[in-house]
């Protein structure tokens, strides 16, 4: 039986400071994906230095949670949340498992600072056929990730060589 596609659009909104969190609140709708911006050493000012996610809490919770306040320039910090779209409300726990599935493609394929122990994990061969559609205020983000592109589906693919180079 073949496996459907799971395409995640995100709908993607900012920039916030750190002290607007509290827009972010809404019990309903603001959960999901979020990436924090902001001066690192080596990388330069305004880099997506992380990629966190807001599953059963809204954002505003989440985030404060994470004590980016003790963080050198926090003040210059921006953030931008994604929320999950599309034609119907799934249930919670599909809603919940496309929001852990979505973070760990969109740091795989990123490697924002920030996500260090992350970025070295070979995503999960379930997000073989996860696509993500970022819509909005995605900033720094590729308008499309696919975990087709980023996991190691297509590594081994017999006789794979540029057309033309084939045996007949």
């Amino acid at each position: 039986m073949k496996k459907e596609h799971n395409i995640i659009h995100i709908d993607w909104d900012g920039p916030y400071s750190l002290e607007e969190l509290s827009k972010v609140s809404d019990e309903v709708t603001d959960h999901g994906i979020y990436q924090i911006y902001g001066n690192h050493p080596i990388y330069g000012s305004t880099v997506l230095l992380y990629i966190g996610k807001a599953v059963k809490q809204t954002f505003g919770k989440r985030i404060s949670q994470e004590k980016w306040g003790n963080t050198n320039n926090y003040e210059l910090m921006q953030v931008y949340v994604g929320r999950l779209s599309g034609g119907f409300t799934p249930l919670e726990e599909i809603w919940s498992r496309e929001i852990n599935l979505a973070e760990k493609l969109l740091i795989y394929a990123h490697k924002p600072a920030y996500n260090a122990m992350s970025v070295n994990q070979m995503p999960d061969k379930e997000l073989n056929l996860v696509h993500i559609l970022n819509w909005g205020m995605f900033n720094n983000l590729m308008p499309e990730v696919s975990g087709a592109r980023w996991t190691s589906e297509y590594d081994d693919i017999p006789n794979y060589n540029v057309y033309g180079e084939h045996d007949e």
